[in-house]
């Protein structure tokens, strides 16, 4: 059945990745029509996560937040697909890395190091960073239950030259790609919902006391990797910039939730600069922590 589901819909993806960009972002328009003003895709939890994160702003804005979200959405499915069509050459005019020479110091130091960053703007296109350092890069993921679909989005994200590690065996990959002395990046989209353990890490997030994901900042320092904060800017449609800011150069060093502190902070300010450009389908919320 997973192999007839995606024999099915492959054809379809494969026509999107190849159409020109006026005919895309057409398509795009009207996707936008069908997931948002139709279907109503996740829209409850879109509007309730926009609430809830700006309480100042008033329901006019949250409606127009709300729009150019789900515009923003659909592009950026579509533009994940045109990856398939995309030459190295085209990738790198798409996707900019002004400062990534900022990276080359770990290199030069024979560090491996960490890229944290927020489901913000053109997360996956980040991967294509890979392609234009020294470095061996990783992204850590969650794979796909559809086995035919999880190759479909490996293939998609390793074109150039990146490789996925399923998050569930991140710290044994980890362990051993050290030992071995390899020079590696690895990329950690690092604002998950975790569980709501009273053990977690309990923080505020767009005002909200929330658990927080410590998944980078223990694998930072379990290893005393650098950590850096990737702050991905839309230019325009199809075009995006991705700038580093050194977090930690000495995890070990950092008191506990230093990194996470800093990064979630980063991360929010980036929000509330653009919030349209943020993964609100996302249910970030699902476990908060009320206050008397």
């Amino acid at each position: 059945m997973q192999l007839l589901v995606f024999i099915l819909i492959y054809p379809f993806l494969w026509v999107i990745s190849r159409l020109p960009n006026r005919l895309l972002y057409g398509l795009s328009d009207g996707l936008y029509f069908i997931i948002y003003r139709v279907i109503g895709y996740r829209r409850k939890i879109v509007r309730n996560n926009l609430l809830l994160s700006f309480p100042e702003k008033t329901f006019a804005e949250i409606k127009k937040i709300e729009k150019e979200f789900y515009h923003h959405f659909c592009d950026i499915f579509l533009e994940m697909l045109k990856t398939m069509a995309f030459s190295q050459k085209e990738m790198q005019q798409r996707m900019v890395f002004p400062n990534k020479e900022l990276l080359n110091i770990f290199f030069q130091k024979r560090q491996s190091f960490i890229i944290m960053c927020g489901h913000y703007n053109s997360y996956e296109w980040l991967l294509s960073l890979a392609s234009q350092i020294p470095h061996t890069s990783y992204a850590l993921y969650t794979p796909i239950t559809n086995r035919y679909f999880d190759q479909f989005i490996r293939n998609l994200r390793e074109k150039f030259h990146s490789y996925l590690i399923s998050r569930y065996r991140a710290i044994e990959e980890i362990r051993k790609q050290q030992h071995r002395g390899e020079l590696c990046a690895y990329g950690l989209a690092s604002d998950q919902s975790p569980s709501d353990s009273p053990k977690g890490y309990w923080r505020s997030f767009m005002g909200i006391t929330v658990p927080v994901f410590t998944g980078a900042e223990r694998i930072a320092k379990q290893f005393n990797l650098p950590v850096v904060f990737c702050d991905i800017q839309k230019v325009k449609r199809g075009y995006y910039e991705a700038t580093f800011t050194i977090i930690s150069q000495e995890p070990s060093l950092t008191a506990k939730y230093e990194i996470t502190d800093t990064f979630t902070n980063m991360l929010e300010a980036q929000i509330r600069k653009a919030p349209q450009y943020y993964l609100w389908t996302h249910n970030r919320f699902k476990h908060v922590k009320i206050h008397d």
